[in-house]
């Protein structure tokens, strides 16, 4: 499922990033990798706010479709 459908709170791997090398190079080095854990922290208006790692990310809803987790 596409992470900006995701429970919130809880701790997800991801399966796949859908999107174009380039963006997927980016989401890469931000800590967004296959098989990597991921929280979706809140989705609401046209962004989610997702935890990676130590951090935190914003995420259009577009780009957040494109991850798909598990």
């Amino acid at each position: 499922m596409p992470i900006a459908f995701a429970p919130t709170n809880r701790e997800l791997k991801i399966r796949r990033v859908s999107a174009e090398d380039k963006i997927k190079r980016h989401l890469n080095e931000l800590g967004i990798t296959v098989g990597g854990k991921i929280t979706l922290l809140s989705s609401s208006g046209g962004s989610v706010i997702v935890k990676v790692l130590n951090g935190r990310l914003c995420l259009d809803k577009a780009l957040a479709g494109k991850i798909l987790v598990s």
